[in-house]
C-alpha cells in the first residue's frame, strides 16, 4: 500500500490575522498537513496584506502548494488581493457549507478568513472542510470555470 503524501498548504496573514495564522498552522500539523508560511513572520501593525497574499496566491496558481489560506483582519482585503492573481479562485468564507461547496462546485483553491471576526474553533472547522473537499467536475461547473478562464486570458 502506498503511503499518502502530506499535502502542503500555503498560509499567510498580516497583523490582523497574525494570531489566527499561528493557531491554524498548528492545527494543520495536527491534522497531517504541512503548512508553508508566506508571512508575516512577526507581528507588525504597519504591514500590508498584499505583501503576503500575492506571493501565496502565486504559489497556489503555480501548484507549489495544494491550497492556500489567507488571513487579514476581515478577510476582505486578502480575498480581493488573491483574486487578482490568474488561476486563483479565492473566497471569504464564514460558514461550513461554503467552505466545501466552493471547492466542490467552483474549484476554490484559496480560502480567506478574518482574523478579527472568525473564532479559532470556527476557523478550524472551515479550514478542514475546505481542505477535505474535492472538485466534483460536473459539466456545468467546468463550463463556468472556462468562462472565468477566458476572462483571465483577455
Amino acid at each position: 500500500m502506498q503511503k499518502e503524501r502530506i499535502k502542503r498548504i500555503g498560509i499567510c496573514a498580516d497583523h490582523g490575522g497574525f494570531e489566527l495564522k499561528g493557531s491554524i498552522a498548528s492545527f494543520l500539523i495536527a491534522n497531517h498537513f504541512e503548512p508553508v508560511d508566506f508571512g508575516a513572520f512577526k507581528l507588525d501593525e504597519a504591514d500590508d496584506y498584499p505583501d503576503f497574499v500575492i506571493p501565496l496566491a502565486k504559489a497556489v496558481a503555480a501548484a507549489e502548494v495544494f491550497r492556500g489560506i489567507a488571513i487579514c483582519g476581515s478577510g476582505v482585503g486578502a480575498c480581493i488581493a488573491a483574486n487578482k492573481v490568474s488561476c486563483v479562485r479565492a473566497a471569504l468564507i464564514n460558514d461550513n457549507f461554503s467552505a466545501h461547496q466552493g471547492v466542490e462546485d467552483d474549484d476554490m483553491n484559496l480560502i480567506c478568513l478574518g482574523g478579527r471576526v472568525t473564532g479559532y474553533a470556527s476557523a478550524e472547522e472551515l479550514v478542514l472542510s475546505f481542505l477535505n473537499a474535492k472538485f466534483i467536475g460536473a459539466e456545468r461547473h467546468i463550463r463556468r470555470l472556462r468562462k472565468i478562464q477566458d476572462l483571465e486570458r483577455k
